[in-house]
């Protein structure tokens, strides 16, 4: 029996290891949608996506503003993941936007970025 996908955004979802992350970095694909860049690799069939999302101090020195940015696109990943269609990546989410976007702005931009992945072939 299956048990139904969750909407939750648990720690081993999260990509936080650094070796993970300097592979990402060397390995990985970039492209952009809307105001985000992103950066991905196939995590070698894990069972599960990982992300990363920053927000630079560069465009945004607050870190209330940083932090609302951050939670934005968490939300629309944790709530569009589960259309992946059982592809997994380790993705690296970036907003590179000077404005601070609305929430249906930025989830329309990381459900771009799923159907992208989730139509890539293996």
């Amino acid at each position: 029996m299956a048990l139904p996908q969750s909407n939750t955004l648990p720690k081993r979802e999260r990509l936080y290891c650094k070796k993970d992350i300097s592979n990402l970095l060397a390995k990985g694909r970039y492209a952009s949608s809307g105001p985000l860049r992103y950066c991905y690799v196939d995590n070698e069939g894990l069972g599960y996506s990982r992300i990363l999302v920053s927000v630079p101090k560069k465009n945004f020195k607050r870190a209330v503003k940083r932090n609302l940015l951050k939670r934005r696109v968490r939300e629309a990943w944790r709530l569009g993941k589960s259309a992946m269609g059982g592809r997994t990546f380790d993705i690296m989410f970036t907003y590179t936007s000077k404005e601070i976007s609305s929430s249906e702005a930025i989830s329309a931009a990381v459900g771009n970025v799923i159907c992208i992945l989730s139509t890539l072939e293996k």
